[in-house]
């Protein structure tokens, strides 16, 4: 079985049920784009912002630190050691913030939703301390359960939603006591989050088997190498995570106000109501993003595993172009078919809706770098992975300091677009000096520029006004098209 198949087979188990799952929740946002105000959902948006970019500091690159560390070392100490590592590091996270909360709900002005930050806390601490079951399963190859547990989390927090959102108003409205008696419909943002840690807590107590697996067994030595290995990971996940949430945290911050709002309760609304608009269009670019954090649950172990092998950096040559033509392929399916996304959103949410173009192309590239990255993985030169990281943050605060304020989310979602590529150019120069991997680069763009022209295509046809119907076939015929080159040219070579 060619490298290509057998890594799309362990993509495929891993990821599908991630991608179907996280797909469905993604029918989330009409749901809350319907129902919750714009300012609403800017909460939402800034506080998940924030979510992610704390999980890197909470892990500190113990997972790709357990791969690594358990590929020379007994797994269990390895595991044992990580997993007392968070969870040492967790219970400190949540005594510190919980005992400050009053001043960082001051800082993130939240004075009038302290229940917020209460749960967002208590969501990051369950989700840091699965990090490494979650790992254990993948380094034992159980994709099966894997899949299981990640697909029984989404769709908790699916029907979760469902409840509180859908039916609890409806039950509310028509006076059922066991509704009035605790709910608040004026605080659904509040139930957005109570079902997200509730679908935490589900997938935790699923993952017991793995817990009872810890002993009180860690090796110290171990864990300096753990953490001499994981800790450039993780300041370079932190940079990393500035390029991908800075945007939404910045906007608040940076975005010019109109000069007829002068109340500050409408200027605070307004500005909550840009974040909401541009995280329900970034929400249109996370079906690409759904698609690289499946192939990255394969992927690592599966690149580690090839490390010492002699066709090593074949293998690496061959993911990277498979993983291009297709990243761009479900570009074009995404622009081809806009027509029909955009009602995915309220529509007071799709005045922004030029800015997905740009938002996909940048998370292509953002795939492209993930790919590249692994040449500092597979050497122990994790440093380099923390300087690009940051590399990427600065263009990433320089880029929104100067076009927010001039372009509002556009800035915000060129300057993504720009650290993205950026720093693909940069981890591949690099990993040309110091790892070289014979890169298809001249076909990776060909395939890159194709889809640009393509969407260029489309775009054309629908300034003619021709509707919908005619639109949708047009695409349709180009995204065809773009899939028979890229069998012709590359897709028959690559699964021999």
């Amino acid at each position: 079985m060619s490298d290509i198949k057998k890594l799309a087979g362990q993509t495929a188990v891993y990821g599908v049920p991630t991608i179907v799952g996280r797909f469905l929740n993604y029918f989330l946002v009409p749901l809350y784009t319907y129902n919750i105000a714009t300012q609403d959902y800017g909460m939402v948006s800034e506080l998940y912002a924030y979510v992610a970019f704390l999980m890197i500091l909470l892990t500190y690159g113990m997972e790709t630190a357990f791969f690594r560390f358990s590929q020379d070392n007994d797994k269990d100490k390895v595991f044992n050691t990580a997993m007392l590592s968070l969870l040492c590091s967790t219970s400190l996270f949540l005594i510190v913030t919980f005992v400050c909360l009053k001043p960082i709900t001051a800082a993130m002005e939240y004075q009038g939703h302290p229940s917020y930050i209460v749960l967002f806390l208590l969501i990051l601490a369950v989700d840091a301390l699965k990090a490494i079951p979650y790992a254990l399963l993948r380094r034992e190859n159980r994709p099966k359960r894997f899949a299981l547990i990640k697909t029984t989390d989404i769709f908790s927090n699916i029907i979760f939603n469902l409840f509180f959102i859908a039916l609890c108003p409806v039950l509310y409205r028509q006076k059922h006591a066991w509704i009035t008696s605790w709910f608040n419909p004026n605080d659904l943002v509040f139930y957005i989050f109570l079902s997200n840690l509730i679908a935490c807590v589900i997938a935790m107590v699923m993952l017991l088997p793995e817990y009872k697996k810890f002993r009180f067994d860690a090796d110290l030595q171990l864990l300096k190498k753990m953490l001499s290995y994981g800790f450039p990971v993780m300041i370079g996940g932190l940079a990393g995570m500035v390029n991908e949430t800075f945007d939404r945290i910045a906007l608040k911050h940076l975005v010019n106000v109109p000069e007829d709002l002068t109340d500050q309760a409408q200027i605070s609304q307004w500005k909550m109501s840009q974040i909401g608009i541009y995280g329900a269009c970034y929400k249109l670019s996370v079906v690409i993003s759904l698609f690289i954090q499946a192939f990255k649950f394969a992927a690592e172990p599966f690149f580690f595993s090839k490390m010492k092998k002699d066709n090593a950096k074949q293998s690496y040559s061959s993911v990277m172009t498979a993983f291009v033509i297709f990243l761009c392929f479900v570009f074009l399916v995404v622009m081809g078919y806009i027509d029909i996304f955009k009602y995915f959103m309220g529509s007071q949410y799709r005045q922004g809706i030029s800015v997905v173009p740009v938002l996909l192309m940048a998370n292509i590239f953002l795939g492209i770098y993930y790919n590249l990255s692994i040449w500092y993985k597979v050497t122990d030169k994790t440093k380099w992975g923390a300087v690009i990281s940051i590399i990427g943050a600065v263009i990433t605060l320089a880029g929104n300091y100067l076009l927010v304020p001039v372009l509002s989310y556009t800035g915000a979602a060129v300057t993504t677009l720009v650290c993205y590529v950026s720093i693909a150019v940069i981890c591949y120069c690099l990993g040309q000096k110091y790892y070289p991997v014979d890169y298809k680069v001249k076909r990776c763009l060909m395939y890159v520029f194709l889809s640009v022209a393509l969407f260029g295509v489309m775009s054309a046809i629908r300034t003619l006004n021709a509707g919908t119907p005619v639109n949708i076939a047009c695409s349709t015929l180009l995204i065809a098209l773009y899939a028979a080159v890229a069998f012709k040219f590359d897709i028959r070579k690559l699964l021999k």
